[in-house]
């Protein structure tokens, strides 16, 4: 199982990134998969999900309404669009899917949001 996150970088407060997930070693289509982001000294926060089936779920409610998660099952790819941007989502962000008997999270890209 591979998860390889990408599009992190340093954005303007109110900016757009997109970020990506590219997803290996095991039947995609059939996973959900998840976003999720850290900032040091801090317990990771899960922010959205995408089922097979396409259902999204966000968990957080600082980011409902800017952040949209979808999926490419034909290239085994997930996206994370971020909009009007803010300070507080500074964070490592990572992607991942839970595979019995645990949840796999790639390495990480980061998001650092600031003028």
């Amino acid at each position: 199982v591979q998860l390889k996150e990408s599009g992190g970088g340093l954005v303007q407060p109110g900016g757009s990134l997109r970020l990506s997930c590219a997803a290996s070693g095991f039947a995609f289509s059939n996973y959900a998969i998840s976003w999720s982001r850290q900032v040091p000294g801090k317990e990771r926060e899960m922010v959205i999900t995408i089922t097979s089936r396409d259902t999204t779920t966000t968990y957080l409610g600082a980011v409902r309404g800017r952040f949209t998660i979808s999926r490419d099952n034909a290239n085994n790819m997930v996206y994370l669009q971020m909009n009007d941007l803010k300070p507080e989502d500074t964070a490592v962000y990572y992607c991942g899917t839970y595979i019995a008997p645990q949840r796999r999270w790639g390495p990480g890209t980061q998001v650092t949001v600031s003028s």
